[in-house]
């Protein structure tokens, strides 16, 4: 064979296995959630399988976080490709509010859906003698991990009830599963969470000793000043004990992306989120709030365009 035949033969076969190299490279979704007891992180193990059953050359990972301000920080440095954040948090990101853990604007970031809401649930252990927030002065108390959205939650809801920090006895800057150890030992007698109802740590610690939920009334939720926070409610018998609703804080959360996901594949994780909402539910029970025709409304940044496509097909977005 001629040097020359044989050279453009060696040349295409190593622009064939080039070609088939890049079609065959594996797509990454690493979905950044929260702590194990928390709801993020089951509703997160439930989209990374489906995402690795479905999406082509898919390899998944959950990552359990710090939860909102970790998640969304790790996302602009590109750690992750989908992340668990509250509304609020998100805001804060997109304008670079120092105080909230962001040092600058993380104008990477791109929604993909708004989810489910979270309700601040701030539950003590009936021998603390705790039943209104302003109990809560003198008290012991944890506030989630340091800068996490639960803890930005806390600052807002006491600096609306007319305290701060320095008002308790004590404050734990630590999440869901800890606190409630804590609680079980009577080292603490309050937690301050945010997240979905029926919370695994808060069940856990409902079924084990008699507790109190404390009301937040929507007046200090208007004092709060800000759209992302609403009114809810914690509904009787959604814990063990619990014979009464509950008025507290709404809190929307979001999955958000960052704009180096290609547009196929948010576009993929968009849409099957949407048709295996039932499947989520299972893996709990916050995730049957999810509706495709809230996913749009009041989002703070901007949706990533396979998203935005997604919804247009979906009728949602003209």
């Amino acid at each position: 064979m001629k040097l020359s035949k044989r050279f453009g033969l060696f040349a295409a076969a190593a622009a064939f296995t080039a070609s088939t190299a890049v079609i065959a490279a594996p797509t990454f979704i690493n979905i950044l959630t929260g702590g194990t007891s928390g709801v993020y992180y089951p509703i997160g193990v439930a989209l990374s399988q489906l995402y690795g059953n479905n999406i082509e050359g898919a390899k998944t990972s959950v990552q359990a976080t710090k939860a909102s301000v970790e998640n969304l920080n790790l996302l602009q440095a590109g750690r992750g490709e989908l992340a668990f954040a509250l509304g609020d948090s998100v805001s804060d990101a997109w304008s670079g509010v120092e105080e909230a853990g962001f040092k600058a604007p993380l104008k990477k970031l791109r929604a993909i859906a708004g989810t489910y809401n979270n309700y601040i649930q701030v539950v003590a252990s009936a021998d603390s003698g705790i039943k209104t927030l302003a109990d809560l002065k003198g008290k012991r108390i944890s506030v989630g991990a340091p800068k996490s959205g639960t803890e930005l939650n806390a600052r807002a809801i006491f600096k609306a009830a007319g305290m701060s920090y320095e008002d308790l006895g004590k404050v734990e800057f630590l999440p869901y599963a800890e606190s409630v150890e804590l609680i079980k030992n009577r080292q603490l007698d309050a937690t301050l969470q945010s997240s979905g109802l029926g919370m695994a740590a808060i069940r856990d610690l409902a079924t084990t000793m008699p507790v109190t939920f404390v009301a937040i009334p929507a007046e200090v939720v208007a004092k709060i000043g800000s759209p992302a926070y609403q009114p809810g409610l914690i509904p009787a018998g959604t814990y063990e004990g619990q014979s009464a609703d509950v008025p507290t804080v709404a809190v929307t959360n979001l999955l958000v992306t960052h704009e180096k996901v290609s547009d196929e594949v948010a576009y993929q994780m968009t849409k099957l989120m949407f048709d295996n909402l039932g499947r989520l539910a299972t893996a709990h029970s916050a995730a049957k709030e999810i509706k495709l025709e809230t996913a749009t409304r009041n989002l703070p940044i901007p949706l990533h365009p396979g998203a935005e496509r997604f919804y247009k097909e979906a009728g949602v977005l003209q």
